[in-house]
This record gives C-alpha cells, sequence and structure tokens, in this order.
C-alpha cells in the first residue's frame, strides 16, 4: 500500500478544498471555503514550526498522501487545547428528578443544558477520507495515526481528548436537530449556520442562545430521535473510538445533535501501546501487522507496515514501509499493532 500521513502544507490547498467538497455539509473542521482552508493550514504551519515543549492552543493538519503520485487522498486534524480562543459550547444531558407529596409521584424530566465543560480539552477531528478510497483500511491509518502523533508530542496535548461526531443531516442537508432547537432562536437554516460557524466561530452562539435549559420532552419528534446519533457514514467512526477507549458521556453537539466522544489521553488504546524503538533491519518478512511512525513536527510521516520486535527491544520493518517513511537501520520508530 503506498499510502503514507504526512504534515500538512500550503500547497495542500486545492486537493482540501475538492475534498472538502465532498463532505455533504455538517463539517465544521473541513469547510469548503479556501480562505477558512487557508487559514488553518497557515495555523498548522505556525504550530508545526513551534518547537517548544509545552500545551498552548494549536492546530495540526495531517494528509493522507498516495507515495508515487503525490495525490492527497484524505486527511484529519488535531486541535491541542480547544475553548481559548472562544467558548467551546455542548449541550449536556441530564436528568431533572422532581417529587410531588401530594400526588405520591416522581416525575423525571430529560434536560439539555448549554455548557462548556470540555474547554481545555485536546480534539481529534476533520477526519476525511477521499469517497474513491474508502477500502484496505485508510480510514482506520487516518485516524490511528492522530494517536502516534500525539503519544509522539505528549506535552503538547491535554490530558482528556475528545471527537465530536457529526450528526444527522436530512436529504435536504438540513438538520432535525438544529430545526427543532437553535434555529427557532436564530432565524437561520442549518447550512447557513454551519458554515458561518466554520468560518466566524461560534460566539453568535453565546450572543444569541438561551441560556436556560431545554425540556427534550418539548422537542418534536425529529429532533428527538436524533440526539446523541451519529451521522451514518460516522458509525464505523464511532466504533473505532469506542475500541480506542472513547466512551459517550451525553455530551452533544449545539448545531447536528451528534455525539461528542471523551478519553483520558494517556488511556486511549493507540496511545498507551505505542513505543518508540531502534531499527534493527528494514527486511522483514512476516512481522504483525502495525502502523509505523517517524519524524518530529513537520517531519512526521505513518504508514502501515509489517513489524518483529526483538528480544533485545529493537524493531525490524519491512522494506516498503522503511521507503514510505524514509528510515533505515539505526533509526527510531514509533509502532502499534494494527
Amino acid at each position: 500500500m503506498s499510502f503514507r500521513l504526512r504534515a500538512a502544507r500550503a500547497s495542500d490547498l486545492e486537493p482540501l478544498y475538492e475534498m472538502a467538497k465532498l463532505t455533504g455539509g455538517g463539517f465544521t473542521n473541513l469547510p469548503a471555503d479556501r480562505k477558512a482552508l487557508g487559514g488553518k493550514l497557515e495555523r498548522a504551519e505556525d504550530a508545526f514550526a513551534n518547537t517548544a515543549d509545552e500545551l498552548v492552543d494549536e492546530q495540526f493538519v495531517l494528509v493522507l498522501e498516495h507515495a508515487e503520485t503525490g495525490a492527497i487522498r484524505g486527511t484529519c486534524q488535531l486541535m491541542t487545547q480547544v475553548g481559548q480562543q472562544w467558548p467551546f459550547y455542548s449541550y449536556r444531558l441530564n436528568t431533572l428528578t422532581q417529587y410531588s407529596q401530594e400526588l405520591d409521584r416522581t416525575v423525571r424530566a430529560e434536560l439539555l443544558s448549554l455548557v462548556t465543560d470540555l474547554e481545555g480539552s485536546s480534539e481529534v477531528g476533520g477526519l476525511f477520507l477521499h469517497p474513491n478510497e474508502r477500502a484496505g483500511g485508510l480510514g482506520l491509518l487516518l485516524a490511528r495515526s492522530r494517536y502516534l502523533f500525539i503519544a509522539m508530542h505528549r506535552t503538547r496535548f491535554a490530558d482528556r481528548v475528545l471527537a465530536e461526531l457529526r450528526g444527522i443531516i436530512d436529504e435536504r442537508g438540513g438538520s432535525p436537530f438544529w430545526d427543532g432547537v437553535a434555529g427557532r432562536f436564530f432565524g437561520m437554516s442549518f447550512q447557513d449556520a454551519d458554515y458561518f460557524n466554520a468560518i466566524n466561530g461560534n460566539q453568535f452562539i453565546a450572543d444569541l442562545m438561551p441560556k436556560h435549559p431545554v425540556y427534550i420532552a418539548m422537542l418534536d419528534d425529529d429532533a428527538r430521535s436524533v440526539i446523541g446519533v451519529p451521522h451514518p457514514t460516522g458509525r464505523a467512526a464511532m466504533r473505532m473510538l469506542e475500541n480506542e477507549g472513547f466512551r459517550y458521556e451525553g455530551y452533544v453537539d449545539i448545531f447536528d445533535g451528534g455525539p461528542t466522544m471523551i478519553a483520558p489521553t494517556d488511556s486511549v488504546k493507540s496511545v498507551a501501546e505505542s513505543s518508540e524503538l531502534t531499527i534493527s533491519d528494514v527486511d522483514c518478512q512476516e512481522g504483525e501487522r502495525a502502523i509505523l511512525a517517524c519524524g518530529k513536527l513537520s517531519d512526521f510521516r505513518a504508514c502501515y507496515g509489517a513489524r518483529t520486535i526483538n528480544a533485545d527491544g529493537s524493531i525490524a520493518v519491512d522494506s516498503a514501509a522503511a521507503d514510505l517513511l524514509d528510515v533505515k537501520t539505526g533509526d527510531k520508530v514509533w509502532s502499534v499493532t494494527r
């Protein structure tokens, strides 16, 4: 497989824009807007250039590249500390229990409360794979390589990491959740609000959104039925997140009601089980399938490969992976079993 993940560059703007047009909306981290995408690439360039080992508000963008043709066929992002430039809003599902002594009746009402509980967390997001490449485990490579990047730059990330999954979008490109909740207060369609948020941030939510809890029983059936439900294309991503140790804890996106998954960073499977070893040789013939990564910051690269971990703690990798990563005997490589 001739694909590898690498740090994004300014020259990747056009292929990222072309992929953004394929998302179908509701994909805030990958807007189909050249100016916004260019801004993300500029932020990523600054983050890759920063060599200080400290947690600050940064954004890294990675791209999936076909090594032989140079074609960009996927992308993902890492945000180190959300909620620093503007508030990071979520809805939190909770239950209010009330008891009437006169009626001898207990009533439990589910509520959506606007919160900023997740501020300061790191976030993995913006994962998109070109529709023509959704085979051969490339989505898994995109997803799990992010965690290797975190492990390799651990001090640049918070102790909690989240992932927002896109919620239900109907055939018109609208959101039943938005129509039933926030849309009633903004006079904007979901597409308009989602685009505005992607370009300008969500401060307008703070300005206009009612701060009182929303009683779920007062929403229409369409809005209630999609709370915490991922878009059909995101179900596999949700399973991958669960396999990594992420859990849904009642937080949902304020726009489309999609679930937010959360995990302690050091408990994420691909972070906890990854390790850095010295390459003993680059001609591994029958090793186990693994994700291999090397390089700091802008030199980061990751790909699939075969590995054998030797008794002395060194690692043998296959020649194809060594070529993709541009490594040789004596170099260091991080890996985690596929």
